[in-house]
């Protein structure tokens, strides 16, 4: 689920890099034309703002993953067909242990910072992202059960594409994890899958609805949810054109279920599942995938 440039084998290609209510219920009444949209501290915020916001936070995470990974599937199919090819999400940075910990690490941090961005951003103008995103405990067993279910949905779905796609030869051979065996290795990985969920999560699903909901307050919800999906498959085609179907639809599932229920909590857990699976037991999910 990593959507950063990944390590690849093989031929290789040069390297690149709410509350409770759901929210269409809650920016139904969208500003008009060239008005200003109203913060939560009262303050005018214009569309045009908010418009440069989104795509400088997304220039600065997943907007940019997807360019490199476009790029990176063009040279790919350039050199020799993908069925020939790896492509590694989370690998090791150094042979020296302690280095390699150590960046390790630091990506995942680093890589949470336009998370931190969205928040700030939100505390700025008066509005708890905590709440307004429903990344929060206040129903810890409704979206722990439904983070449960949307898990074992999209695995088994990811594990039917996954094989389908190396069947058809659109698909690299995907390693999730090739860590060297340290004390920390488990740790590391479990911090890269909550890195990862966070991400895509909050800012593919929370914070862009939000924001394309005020800029675009005529658009239906279903132009914000394909095109966030859209997105969201397209920085995982570093993988193969398998992956990227595969995490459209699972876009439009996520997409659809937030506008639904206001939450983003239970599609962070359902992620949080799907890559601590991937990336501690991937041996046993790659021979699964083999034999569908």
């Amino acid at each position: 689920m990593k959507p950063t440039t990944p390590e690849v084998s093989g031929p290789q290609p040069a390297s690149a890099p709410g509350p409770d209510a759901a929210p269409a219920a809650r920016h139904a009444a969208g500003p008009t034309a060239g008005s200003a949209a109203p913060s939560g501290a009262g303050l005018p915020v214009s569309r045009r703002f908010l418009g440069w916001e989104l795509a400088i936070v997304l220039g600065l995470s997943l907007g940019r993953s997807a360019v490199y990974a476009v790029l990176q599937l063009a040279e790919r199919l350039s050199l020799a067909p993908l069925a020939e090819q790896s492509a590694t999400v989370q690998t090791s940075r150094s042979r020296a242990e302690f280095f390699d910990l150590s960046y390790q690490v630091l990506d995942s941090l680093f890589a949470l910072f336009p998370v931190a961005l969205v928040f700030y951003l939100f505390f700025l103008h008066g509005m708890n992202p905590f709440r307004r995103f429903g990344l929060d405990l206040r129903r810890p067993m409704r979206d722990l059960s439904l983070g449960v279910g949307l898990f074992l949905i999209i695995g088994l779905g990811t594990l039917v594409v996954y094989g389908a796609g190396r069947a058809a030869g659109i698909t690299t051979e995907i390693i999730p994890a090739d860590v060297g065996e340290h004390w920390w290795t488990s740790p590391v990985l479990i911090l890269a899958a909550l890195r990862h969920s966070l991400l895509e999560e909050v800012i593919m699903v929370a914070y862009l609805f939000d924001r394309a909901r005020r800029i675009w307050p005529r658009v239906s919800i279903w132009m914000i949810i394909l095109a966030a999906a859209v997105l969201r498959g397209a920085y995982h085609l570093y993988q193969g054109f398998g992956p990227g179907i595969g995490n459209l639809l699972m876009g439009v599932i996520f997409g659809w279920l937030y506008h639904r229920y206001g939450r983003v909590m239970p599609l962070v857990v359902a992620h949080l599942l799907l890559d601590l699976v991937a990336f501690l037991a991937f041996p046993l999910v790659l021979q699964l995938a083999q034999l569908e």
